[in-house]
């Protein structure tokens, strides 16, 4: 076991677990054994999940806990009372070094104040940030804020340019990623003071790990252009609901709109467009600026999308995705 990936994973979050989580370990193992899992839960009922999907006992280790945070519990008050929760426990184990990287499909608020008042967060960062995987043209650039940090600074905006193009790094293996900053426009004079001190920052910064490429506006964020789009919570939070709800629409249209016939000449092509659009595909986000990495899991995803934010998790560690995070972080001259 000492050299696979080690997983702590909150089996209870999330909606339909822990089925879905169980069954997610199970599609993950089929293509990929590096990974062992420590599951945090109810060991009545994630023992008779592992049993239904017949999960070899060499791949996972049960840690009974009291407790789950609920999806409809503010995040201040789970973080109070929730330190016999699966969730708490999950994360606790990084910060005792049994294991490397911890996933949640719980409750976001509560996974994100727990994991700042369990794990520290990188010198030189105080506010981490949630990002996450976006399909476009090319491939899949990766976009944060999300929503963990609705008010923004110079300073975090730069901190999020450099942990968001060591994550594109990690996952992609690009040495030099092309980063943006989503604006209303593409000219230097537009945006606001913040944007404008980060622009000003990033176009005279000398740090070799990324291209600053300038701003992108909205429409350009499927491009494929960009691999990585920084904005503050607010915004980010705002377009990812937006893209979110215009793919379901154009899913939704297609098939109100097409024939048997025309679906039947076309399903390759609409297979593979809807394939592209498939939010299992790009489900975890990641929690970036703390010492040990933390993933979020959609909470309404099912098992498939459980199974892709397992894969994320093993490509994070195994890229060494903290220590790259340190050496990509800009220092504000002052």
């Amino acid at each position: 076991m000492s050299d696979k990936i080690k997983i702590a994973i909150d089996a209870m979050g999330g909606e339909n677990s822990p089925k879905k989580i169980i069954e997610g370990i199970k599609i993950s193992l089929k293509k990929n054994k590096d990974n062992f899992f420590y599951l945090y839960g109810s060991k009545g009922l994630i023992e008779s999940e592992i049993k239904k999907n017949e999960i070899n006992k060499e791949y996972y280790q049960i840690i009974d806990t009291k407790d789950i945070i609920l999806d409809n519990e503010s995040a201040f008050s789970a973080a109070k009372k929730g330190k016999e929760s699966s969730m708490w426990k999950a994360i606790e184990s990084q910060k005792e070094n049994m294991t490397d990287i911890s996933l949640s499909a719980g409750n976001t608020g509560a996974l994100l104040v727990i994991s700042r008042l369990i794990l520290k967060t990188i010198v030189g960062i105080n506010k981490p940030a949630l990002a996450a995987l976006w399909p476009n043209k090319n491939g899949m650039n990766v976009v944060l804020d999300l929503g963990a940090n609705i008010d923004c600074n110079e300073k975090n905006l730069l901190d999020f340019a450099g942990m968001g193009s060591a994550l594109f790094k990690s996952l992609f293996n690009n040495k030099s990623p092309k980063i943006a900053l989503l604006n209303v426009g593409l000219e230097e004079i537009k945006g606001n003071d913040v944007l404008k001190k980060t622009f000003a920052t990033l176009k005279n910064n000398k740090n070799n790990n990324f291209h600053f490429s300038g701003y992108i506006e909205g429409n350009q964020l499927m491009d494929g252009n960009i691999d990585v789009v920084v904005t503050d919570g607010f915004t980010g939070n705002i377009a990812l609901k937006t893209a979110e709800g215009t793919a379901n629409f154009i899913i939704k249209g297609l098939k109100k709109s097409l024939n048997i016939i025309s679906i039947i000449m076309s399903y390759r092509s609409l297979k593979k467009f809807r394939n592209k659009l498939d939010p299992r595909k790009y489900n975890g986000a990641i929690f970036l600026g703390l010492e040990k990495p933390v993933v979020k899991s959609h909470g309404s995803t099912d098992a498939l999308g459980f199974a892709y934010s397992i894969d994320t998790c093993n490509k994070i560690v195994k890229a060494n995705l903290i220590e790259k995070i340190k050496s990509n972080l800009i220092t504000i001259d002052t």
